[in-house]
Order: structure tokens, then C-alpha cells, then sequence
């Protein structure tokens, strides 16, 4: 697998097992909500293990663009928040960044 979906689907895992967490402190959510956050996690950090590189800093670091825009998908499609014009220029840049750690010659 590339690394483009692996970074998607990671995202997706490290926001959900936030967001359980997020909701038992601040949404009142029972206790047992963070039996899959910790799944999730869980999941998230074994994802990151597949990005066929040497270095786990620069696989954290290409992941963070990705983080950045599935945060503002997150945003948006699950709590409902439309993301403004500098949310996505910021997520612009952050998934440029990554393009140009991915993309280095190595």
C-alpha cells in the first residue's frame, strides 16, 4: 500500500480515538466510549508503522499535512463546523509540506 492511503486511514483512526476521548471529558459521554478510542489508537500507531521508511520522524512528519486536512474533513462531516477560508489554506500548506517530504528524492 502507498503511502497516501496509509496516512488517510491513520488520520481517520488517531481523530476517532481523539474524538472518544474528547467527548467523555467534554461531552459528558460515558466512560466505556474509550474502549474504541484506545482501539483506534491503537490501530493508529500500527498504521504508521507501514510507511516504508527508515526514519519514524519523517513519516510523523509527512503524516501531519494529512492530519491537518482529515481534522478540518472531520470537522465539517462529523460535527457539523464548516471549515473557514484560512482553515483551508492552512490545510493547503500543511498537505504541501507533506508532497514535498514524500516527494524528496531519496
Amino acid at each position: 500500500m502507498t503511502a497516501l492511503p496509509v496516512y488517510i486511514l491513520a488520520a481517520l483512526a488517531e481523530i476517532a480515538g481523539c474524538f472518544a476521548f474528547w467527548a467523555w471529558l467534554k461531552l459528558d459521554k460515558p466512560v466505556y466510549w474509550l474502549v474504541p478510542g484506545l482501539a483506534a489508537l491503537g490501530l493508529f500507531a500500527w498504521l504508521l508503522t507501514l510507511i516504508d521508511t527508515p526514519a519514524a520522524g519523517r513519516a510523523y512528519a509527512a503524516y501531519g499535512g494529512v492530519y491537518v486536512a482529515a481534522s478540518l474533513a472531520w470537522l465539517w462531516l462529523i460535527e457539523g463546523v464548516r471549515p473557514d477560508r484560512f482553515d483551508l489554506a492552512g490545510a493547503g500548506l500543511a498537505l504541501a509540506g507533506c508532497a514535498v517530504i514524500l516527494a524528496a528524492p531519496r
